[in-house]
């Protein structure tokens, strides 16, 4: 069964939300038949840190709220972040427009390395506090990935990926999300922000058991076991 998670780098509750996943499905005995596919989605598409803006300044001006207020507001995802093992670093942080972020990771899943460039990326932001929306800082991370750093760099200077991210965003619109994380199971349920892992546990078995069923009934059933009469590869038989 297919997972769908619109997320956005730039988000905390995205990180978090990723590992209340992980732990719930390391606790489901299903947990093989899961796939999981990342979208892209972006909180401020028109973003620019051109002034070496904080985050707590970005905070702020986009909120409308005092830098205190910020801070206050950053310390209480830092304490949910520490209770799943991830450390936060709000006071480094550096805001950046996701973008071309979003396009390393569809190029890395071009490769079958989705999850974990979404995993480093968020590293990236979060804990060593690098600027996402920097071209060499995206290369340094590519390599980490094992990625071929010059195709990553001639895709990123390009419009490649491009469209695949609009995409992803216009497929949110459709479906009506409205913030993230946001995960779709099978295209029948969703479950909206860093839900905990007990929540995601009984979505993904509801959404599994349902899709289970769903291939079962979708099997052809043979009448016979008579395999005369039929042709293959390596000729026909009577």
């Amino acid at each position: 069964m297919k997972i769908e998670i619109w997320s956005d780098v730039m988000c905390p509750f995205c990180y978090i939300g990723k590992r209340h996943l992980e732990q719930a499905l390391t606790e489901l005995p299903f947990k093989d038949s899961i796939e999981i596919n990342w979208k892209s989605y972006q909180l401020n598409p028109d973003y620019k840190n051109e002034d070496g803006e904080s985050l707590y300044d970005y905070l702020s001006r986009s909120k409308g709220i005092s830098l205190e207020q910020a801070k206050q507001m950053t310390t209480q995802v830092s304490e949910m972040a520490n209770n799943v093992g991830l450390d936060i670093d709000f006071e480094n942080n550096i805001p950046a427009n996701s973008f071309n972020a979003h396009r390393l990771i569809h190029f890395a899943a071009s490769k079958g390395k989705e999850d974990d460039a979404e995993e480093t990326l968020f590293k990236a932001h979060f804990t060593e506090n690098k600027d996402i929306d920097n071209l060499e800082v995206l290369l340094d991370i590519a390599l980490e990935l094992g990625l071929d750093r010059s195709e990553v760099k001639a895709a990123l200077e390009s419009n490649a990926f491009e469209e695949e991210v609009r995409f992803d965003i216009y497929e949110s619109q459709q479906l009506g999300v409205r913030g993230v994380p946001f995960f779709v199971m099978d295209r029948k349920y969703a479950l909206s922000g860093a839900q905990p892992v007990e929540a995601f546990k009984q979505a993904i078995t509801q959404g599994y058991n349902e899709w289970k069923v769903a291939q079962e009934n979708s099997s052809l059933k043979s009448l016979n076991t008579n395999s005369d009469n039929t042709c293959d590869e390596n000729g026909c038989e009577v």
